[in-house]
């Protein structure tokens, strides 16, 4: 089952639109796993798989990222990974032809939260066990998702925490290696002034010496 849809933009991580399954069963666990999806969106950038499995606990995470949309969605495990990448792929043909274009200009989280409707469609036809059937036969040879890479939740989150770590500690570098030129740049021309002043005393005390005598 197909628990929670979410769209977000990756350069920013902007949530632009989502879906949640409305199960007593799952309810109340469903909103940490929707601030989990939020994180995930913030992790993920251009050099990220572009579609990946995250296991977190029961449930899987999987995601498609396409124009720089992240589309995700949270399943239970024994949900057919072939369906979830279909259904991923479905909502993002149709999400891209109707708000494509608009994608970088919104500035609102859930700009687009109208698309539930056809989210809703979409996951009811991917529910269904002879749909199911039908798309499972007909997409054998739409990819191997076999191939696509399984990770984990807190791996994920905590590498992208080390990723920026380690970008600050590079720019900190940076910035430290640029000081040290500077600080080099001034001591290496007071050092030049200096004995060019060492110099000239040396020349003067010479010249008065034989002037006096």
């Amino acid at each position: 089952m197909v628990l929670m849809t979410m769209i977000g933009r990756i350069p920013d991580g902007l949530p632009l639109a989502a879906t949640i399954q409305e199960d007593e069963q799952h309810g109340r666990n469903l909103i940490d796993y929707q601030n989990q999806a939020k994180l995930l969106f913030r992790k993920l950038n251009s050099q990220s798989p572009a579609q990946c499995s995250i296991e977190s606990g029961p449930f899987l995470f999987h995601y498609l990222i396409d124009h720089d949309v992240c589309y995700l969605v949270l399943c239970e495990k024994t949900y057919s990974k072939r369906l979830a990448f279909s259904f991923l792929e479905d909502i993002a043909g149709e999400f891209n032809s109707q708000y494509g274009k608009r994608v970088n200009v919104v500035t609102r989280p859930y700009s687009f939260i109208e698309f539930d409707t056809y989210i809703q469609r979409a996951k009811k036809n991917y529910t269904d066990s002879r749909v199911r059937r039908n798309l499972n036969n007909l997409n054998n040879e739409l990819q191997d998702v076999q191939r696509i890479m399984v990770q984990n939740i807190d791996d994920v989150l905590q590498r992208g925490t080390v990723l920026s770590e380690l970008d600050n500690k590079a720019q900190n570098l940076s910035m430290l290696s640029q000081k040290y030129k500077k600080d080099a740049a001034y001591l290496n021309m007071k050092s030049f002034y200096m004995k060019v002043t060492a110099g000239c005393i040396i020349v003067a005390v010479f010249i008065l010496y034989f002037w006096v005598f």
